[in-house]
């Protein structure tokens, strides 16, 4: 059984996690375990490159702490300013002993009423709980479950890019 190490409780991203790997790798067994991580980037990332370096930053963390496992991910959200808008994306990093690999989330814009609390120093989960009148969304279906009324939920959102992610790893002659 191959152990796979997400640095974060957050139970979407664990799910995330285990989607992406069983769907990539179906006659495997995995052991996955979340252990909470510092990103080592802003609490909310405005930036393509910050919100990289969060994801990367995470699964570098674990790897040091975590040497037996066989898989380390990490997972961090983003915004940044496009045009006149303001975008939302996350970025996935997973290392092993041999190889990484990295994906990013499709991209949405999100709402003037969320956009504006962002500008006003709030991070997206709690822009969302304040203008959706939820608690805690980003623990659960989170700004793209909201807008699109689950047809994509933060899951389903982020198991697309693990699965991107874990490219170089199904296909180990080619990386």
């Amino acid at each position: 059984m191959k152990k796979v190490i997400i640095a974060s409780k957050n139970p979407v991203k664990i799910q995330s996690v285990k989607n992406g790997f069983e769907k990539m790798f179906p006659d495997q067994e995995f052991e996955f375990t979340g252990v909470s991580t510092p990103s080592g980037v802003a609490d909310q990332p405005f930036s393509n490159s910050e919100t990289f370096l969060g994801a990367k930053n995470r699964a570098n963390t674990i790897f040091t702490k975590f040497e037996d496992a066989d898989f380390h991910v990490g997972i961090e959200g983003g915004i940044e300013h496009f045009e006149n808008e303001m975008e939302a994306f996350a970025w996935v990093f997973i290392i092993s002993k041999e190889k990484c690999g990295k994906a990013r989330t499709g991209t949405f814009f999100l709402p003037n009423e969320v956009v504006k609390l962002i500008k006003e120093g709030k991070e997206l989960g709690d822009a969302d709980d304040i203008v959706f009148n939820r608690r805690n969304s980003k623990q659960e279906n989170g700004a793209v479950g909201i807008l699109t009324g689950d047809v994509i939920d933060r899951t389903k959102y982020y198991t697309e890019a693990v699965i991107l992610a874990l490219i170089p790893f199904k296909n180990v002659d080619l990386y």
